[in-house]
């Protein structure tokens, strides 16, 4: 590599990189502009990618196109055949690639600079640590990079099969002692990268590595299965984070100044996005670092088998007469919407219901669905105008001035339990006023509790009428009667 290209080229390159991943992120924050902003930072990604080759120098293209040619082959036929439904269980996928990424790069490095090297070099086994071979810092950042990897990339496995609902139908699963076992764990694997980055040497370092890496593949499992799947949302954000935070230990162990910047600014927004699952769900940060939060021993509240009293049900007619005359409708769109596939129907609906004079908003929770943002990426396919889409605080108080509010697969969001019981589980998280509407339709296949497992009051208030059936059916059955009044 000559010096223009190590001196001037690769650090322009990454630089740049580094200023569109900024901006993409930037423009990522908004419906309206995600997709540019999505476009930009892939833009970076690509830039990323040819500066790093350019300071490798040389390399084999064969294995580089072949890369290239099977990743994309893969990526596409995920992007096209993913239902929106599954959209969460994606993210959680890409956030353990992610993680297992960067702890096979660290892994790598150990092996051929730290435990193949020496051995070529001695023709049996070196007497150098890692520490000795990499550096100090280094030496601690790829035990932080297998550690947080390999947790990442088991976490996600599990909060994928949650989501799935593969394991106990997103049930927490609570071991006996779990938090000793957890940090009996965590203690382990301090002394184990203690001993993997500065007393190992030979055949010794490989023990280490592979001990590190499977107390840490076994520790992300013990962290995930005690939450329950209402709280996957916060998981997926946590999850994320640190995705990028064993990306920047890679940056550091390689020496690529890019990989730090990038992987520390996804650390620091899935942290801050975490914080905001926080807030929207009650939790406590502390909570979700040390892992089994929105889990007890014994929960408290309704039981999920808990027989309801005095339902009342109407159908498409019915509730066609009502939005008749309606001036104010907000719309509380849920997973039962996503899994309906129904938001170009309710995009139809809405659109029916503005001829007619009415104002239709729609009333976003930060975590309806099953990850941050799922609502209005649903929606936003469907072309609902952004200026619609509102977020909880901004909406809750025009609930009691709204002629209808109609409930769209959403459940523990809009259980007014949340404000009423402190025994619930689901006690002090901030919920969509949906109740205070003049008159609410919820429209849900039958009576059977959400994620959090427990009964939903709203159901039962005399304002409150259900709908049950598929939201795709029962809401082009409202379209169909409404164009007939």
């Amino acid at each position: 590599m000559n010096t223009f290209v190590a001196t001037t080229l690769v650090p322009l390159t990454y630089l740049t990189s580094a200023v569109l991943f900024i901006f993409g992120i930037k423009r990522l924050s908004k419906v309206r502009t995600a997709r540019s902003g999505n476009a930009i930072a892939a833009l970076g990604m690509l830039l990323a990618v040819i500066g790093s080759l350019l300071e490798i120098g040389l390399v084999d293209y064969r294995w580089i196109g072949s890369g290239l040619v099977i990743g994309t082959a893969i990526g596409t036929a995920f992007a096209l055949r993913v239902a929106m439904t599954a959209m969460p269980e994606m993210v959680a996928l890409f956030n353990g690639f992610g993680g297992a990424a960067s702890g096979l790069v660290a892994a790598s490095v150990v092996w051929l600079r730290s435990i193949a090297a020496g051995s070529i070099a001695t023709g049996s086994s070196t007497e150098s640590t890692v520490a000795d071979t990499l550096g100090t810092a280094e030496a601690v950042t790829v035990c932080l990079s297998i550690l947080i990897g390999a947790i990442t990339f088991t976490g996600s496995v599990i909060a994928l099969m949650k989501l799935q609902g593969k394991l106990k139908r997103g049930q927490p699963i609570l071991l006996p002692a779990r938090h000793v076992l957890n940090l009996a764990l965590v203690a382990g694997l301090v002394g184990l990268c203690g001993w993997l980055g500065f007393s190992a040497t030979g055949s010794t370092t490989a023990m280490a590595l592979l001990a590190v890496t499977g107390l840490s593949l076994a520790l992300g499992v013990l962290l995930v299965i005690p939450i329950g799947g209402a709280d996957m949302p916060v998981v997926v954000s946590l999850l994320n984070s640190y995705s990028g935070l064993a990306a920047s230990a890679a940056g550091f162990v390689i020496g690529n100044p890019l990989l730090i910047i990038a992987g520390a600014m996804v650390g620091a927004a899935g942290l801050i996005l975490t914080q905001i699952m926080c807030v929207a769900m009650n939790r406590s940060l502390l909570n979700v670092l040390v892992g089994g939060f929105g889990a007890t021993d014994s929960a408290g509240g309704s039981s999920a088998s808990d027989d309801y009293n005095g339902v009342t049900s109407c159908g498409p007619e019915e509730a066609a007469m009502v939005l008749e005359n309606a001036e104010s409708v907000i719309i509380v769109p849920g997973y039962g919407l996503a899994v309906a596939q129904a938001q170009h129907t309710v995009r139809e609906l809405g659109d029916l219901m503005e001829k007619r004079g009415a104002r239709v908003q729609y009333a976003i929770h930060p975590v309806a669905g099953r990850m941050p943002g799922h609502m209005n990426v649903l929606l936003a396919e469907a072309d609902v105008p952004y200026e619609q889409l509102v977020e909880m605080d901004s909406i809750n108080p025009e609930f009691k001035a709204a002629d209808v509010a109609i409930v769209l697969g959403a459940n523990d969001v809009v259980n007014p339990v949340a404000s009423k019981d402190p025994g619930s589980p689901i006690y002090g998280m901030p919920i969509l006023n949906a109740h205070e509407a003049r008159s609410v339709f919820v429209v849900k296949r039958s009576l059977s509790p959400g994620y959090a497992g427990i009964k939903n009051e709203l159901f039962e208030y005399d304002n409150t009428m259900m709908m049950f059936g598929d939201a795709k059916n029962i809401i082009q059955g409202l379209v169909n009667e409404m164009k007939t009044l």
